[in-house]
């Protein structure tokens, strides 16, 4: 792990560091400003990095020591906090976008080969039987009242009536969860001006110049697996907390009979989504809320993309799509997507 110390010259008493590390998979990085913060730099690193830990082993489907693998498999596990709120946040999502973004449909994900298990191209028969067994309308809403007395849950334990047991996969946001989650850490020790990136980002107050936070809008090029590589656009985002995530098919896919088959499942269907919509970047107040949306963005598509998001005050949204071979952008009016040149 890096820890980096920037004089900014905003105003004499802003110190920004940076910290560095890995985590999920790929590398984590949060800037902040250290003005009326009490904590060392030693210390923030720290706690920072035993957040991500905890989130690893209680929520990676990756981790096969994690409470979810543990969950997934059949075990007895005894829930976390961390364990009990995504799920109750992942049943709300799921209520909220009309079962567009289910926690509960990992076998699907694991069937074509996008979740934690390998698979590619099924038949319609094998689609149609792992629906049987996926879906969060399966499933008590309140994970608490299933747990045993002496504080264990099984997987089985959550279902409203016989059936196979549930599979969780928190894909779809788990990433804007923990940053949000290392967010509140970072307002409890007082800390005003931040940016959380963990794949996905949350920020707030300004940068070490003084000005609201910009990001750069990758340009959804397939297999474009480089972040900041190839530039759409630039955010500037606005002041206030926010959580901004982009979602997209341009880096987990496959080909097969020269059609392209990509990591976004409908849920409702079972299969990967076919739509010219390449890329959802979503703002909302959290980085959990922008990343279940731009998700649901996803999957719905470009048209019912757009009247979602002029329906919405609460989000704002920039959608990037394939009209005969060109990129061309939509974006909601409080959305100001600026030049990279």
């Amino acid at each position: 792990m890096v820890l980096t110390t920037i004089l900014a010259s905003c105003q004499e008493r802003d110190r920004y560091i940076t910290i560095t590390g890995f985590a999920q998979g790929g590398t984590y990085a949060v800037k902040l400003n250290l003005k009326g913060v009490t904590a060392t730099p030693e210390e923030i690193r720290d706690n920072v990095d035993g957040i991500l830990g905890a989130i690893d082993i209680s929520l990676s489907g990756y981790n096969r020591n994690s409470l979810l693998s543990g969950f997934n498999s059949g075990a007895a596990i005894t829930p976390d906090s961390l364990f009990i709120d995504i799920y109750s946040l992942a049943w709300n999502i799921w209520e909220d976008t009309g079962g567009v973004v289910d926690a509960a449909s990992a076998p699907l994900f694991d069937l074509w080969g996008f979740g934690f298990r390998s698979g590619e191209m099924p038949d319609d028969a094998t689609v149609a039987a792992t629906m049987k067994r996926s879906g969060m309308h399966r499933l008590r809403k309140n994970m608490k009242s299933a747990i045993a007395p002496d504080g264990t849950l099984k997987g089985r334990d959550m279902l409203k009536e016989e059936g196979q047991a549930p599979l969780l996969n928190y894909n779809a946001i788990a990433q804007g969860y923990s940053c949000d989650v290392v967010a509140r850490y970072l307002y409890s020790i007082g800390v005003k001006d931040m940016m959380v990136d963990i794949g996905e980002i949350f920020c707030d107050g300004r940068n070490p110049s003084g000005k609201p936070w910009s990001l750069g809008i990758d340009k959804p090029v397939d297999g474009n697996n480089e972040l900041g590589a190839q530039i759409q656009g630039i955010f500037r985002v606005p002041e206030g907390p926010h959580g901004i995530v982009t979602s997209g098919n341009y880096r987990k896919f496959y080909v097969k009979d020269r059609k392209k088959y990509a990591h976004t499942i409908d849920p409702r269907t079972g299969y990967p989504v076919a739509h010219n919509l390449l890329s959802a970047t979503i703002i909302a107040s959290d980085a959990t809320t922008a990343d279940a949306y731009a998700t649901y963005c996803m999957v719905i598509g470009l048209e019912e993309s757009i009247v979602f998001l002029e329906s919405r005050q609460d989000l704002e949204g920039c959608l990037i799509y394939d009209e005969d071979g060109e990129f061309k952008t939509w974006c909601s009016s409080g959305f100001k997507l600026e030049d990279p040149q």
